[in-house]
């Protein structure tokens, strides 16, 4: 896979699908912590991949490059795919399991479905206000995209959860998933800089998103642990980070810190685009051997 473009590699949605009813609460045994740190993702993810879509959406007849329209296509196929298989983590896995998380995601529902209306009126008040509130929300999803792009490359990298008994659906899940962040990974930073973005408000939606970032993976996994049917205790942030460090050092999460602050360097360079980070050809190898992938008979040949 030597000849795959990682400026323009080829996009196209897989309609995967995942059985959960083997999937336990805890999918990485033993750890409630870990699982909850990325199960934090399946609660933001669903309405905020369809976010991401209505971003794009709105940018779309702005543009007039015709290989950037082909990848917006494919980038808004994949999300859509993406926001249901989450879906299908929080109906088939936590809500089993009694952890209801509709007062964040249906807040989050509200927000989307309240944007276009807000997104029109702002639009036909003043035009030139309304495509900077949209480069912004750009950026800030290009910020985004850096992050996941990131977190599928040490999914597909990672080996300690598959020998530590880790559940091997969310596993192809979250693989699948990364590898094609990995594959989209340029396109919403393009689509942003063909609306005119700029460096001076790419770094400012990158500083709202970490601190969204880190907001959604501790409050996310503080309140996933607070309705673990099973945690006992009390789940203070002093147990939480104790035992995230653990967590950390067996290799079932990143150091969450590190990571956000760590990739600045690489994400705030001037010169910077997405292709030169991850690598097209691993994930395209992880997507040839996905179990969904390939029962939807949509893995590279």
């Amino acid at each position: 896979m030597t000849d795959v473009d990682e400026r323009h590699p080829v996009i196209k949605p897989r309609r995967v699908s995942f059985d959960w009813s083997d999937t336990p609460l805890h999918w990485i045994p033993g750890d409630p912590v870990a699982t909850h740190i990325i199960n934090s993702f399946h609660i933001v993810l669903p309405e905020g991949e369809k976010w991401f879509i209505q971003c794009v959406k709105d940018a779309r007849p702005h543009i007039s490059d015709e290989r950037l329209l082909a990848e917006i296509k494919g980038f808004i196929g994949q999300e859509m795919v993406h926001a249901r298989s989450h879906q299908g983590v929080l109906d088939r896995v936590l809500a089993a399991n009694g952890i209801d998380v509709s007062p964040i995601t249906e807040q989050a529902a509200r927000g989307n479905a309240e944007r276009p209306a807000r997104m029109a009126e702002l639009k036909k008040r003043s035009p030139r206000a309304w495509r900077r509130r949209l480069r912004f929300e750009l950026a800030a999803v290009a910020a985004i995209e850096h992050y996941t792009a990131v977190l599928g490359q040490w999914i597909m990298d990672n080996r300690r959860l598959d020998a530590d008994g880790a559940d091997p659906t969310m596993l192809d899940l979250l693989r699948w998933h990364g590898a094609e962040e990995v594959e989209h990974r340029s396109v919403v930073f393009d689509v942003y800089r063909a609306m005119g973005g700029r460096y001076p408000m790419r770094v400012a939606a990158w500083a709202v998103s970490l601190l969204f970032l880190y907001w959604a993976l501790i409050g996310g996994a503080l309140y996933l642990l607070r309705r673990d049917p099973t945690v006992r205790g009390p789940v203070t942030l002093p147990r939480l980070y104790r035992a995230y460090r653990r967590s950390v050092r067996r290799g079932h999460v990143p150091g969450i810190f590190r990571l956000l602050i760590g990739e600045a360097p690489v994400y705030l360079r001037p010169s910077h685009h997405p292709s030169q980070i991850c690598s097209t050809p691993r994930a395209l190898e992880y997507l040839k051997r996905s179990p969904a992938a390939q029962a939807a008979g949509q893995a590279p040949s």
